[in-house]
């Protein structure tokens, strides 16, 4: 089983920041427990594969094993909106990011630039995840890449999805195509905040 999950909470999450490649904030108080809590929801895994920054490597932590850091698993470069509130990016840039997921506006990457990548990065997995469960830690605009890989659409099904801190995403890969198992679940949160 493919279990991709998004990294605990941070307090720019917390704050409604834009957070992308660029800002690497460690995780808030919360988001340590719900990494626990995390490790604990999930069997042991055969692999642990991380996006490179701190706050999905802290989270990785947690599981008590070798960390495989993987540069594709990194979250959406938003370039110069990175760290921006979600509230002050114009809403010109947010239809141009809607309508067309080649856009990059911001200078940072596109929605379809982020899905290569993803893609890329699951079918690698595949094949391991399909005898033994492989969990990997990243960040929201991965985890929508991996559905959308796994679903077999495009990757504006970005904008239709939403992906909570700490939730588990699961994806079997022992067929003919990728099955979604699970997603975004959180109930091995439920009394942490």
């Amino acid at each position: 089983m493919l279990i991709v999950v998004r990294h605990g909470r941070t307090d720019a999450n917390a704050s409604g920041l834009l957070l992308g490649s660029r800002l690497d904030p460690p995780l808030d108080p919360l988001g340590v427990r719900q990494a626990a809590a995390l490790a604990d929801a999930l069997p042991h895994p055969a692999r642990v594969v991380s996006s490179p920054l701190g706050r999905a490597r802290e989270t990785a932590a947690a599981f008590g094993m070798p960390i495989e850091v993987d540069e594709r698993w990194i979250e959406r470069d938003y370039g110069d909106l990175d760290g921006t509130a979600l509230g002050d990016i114009p809403a010109d840039v947010w239809a141009a990011w809607r309508a067309d997921p080649s856009d990059a506006s911001g200078g940072g990457e596109s929605l379809l630039d982020l899905g290569a990548r993803v893609q890329a990065a699951c079918a690698d997995l595949t094949e391991e995840a399909a005898e033994h469960d492989v969990v990997v830690v990243t960040h929201v605009s991965p985890v929508k890449a991996a559905l959308a890989w796994a679903l077999g659409v495009g990757d504006e099904i970005a904008w239709r999805a939403y992906v909570a801190p700490a939730s588990i995403t699961r994806i079997a890969t022992d067929g003919t195509d990728p099955s979604v198992r699970a997603f975004n679940v959180t109930t091995h949160l439920d009394g942490l905040a």
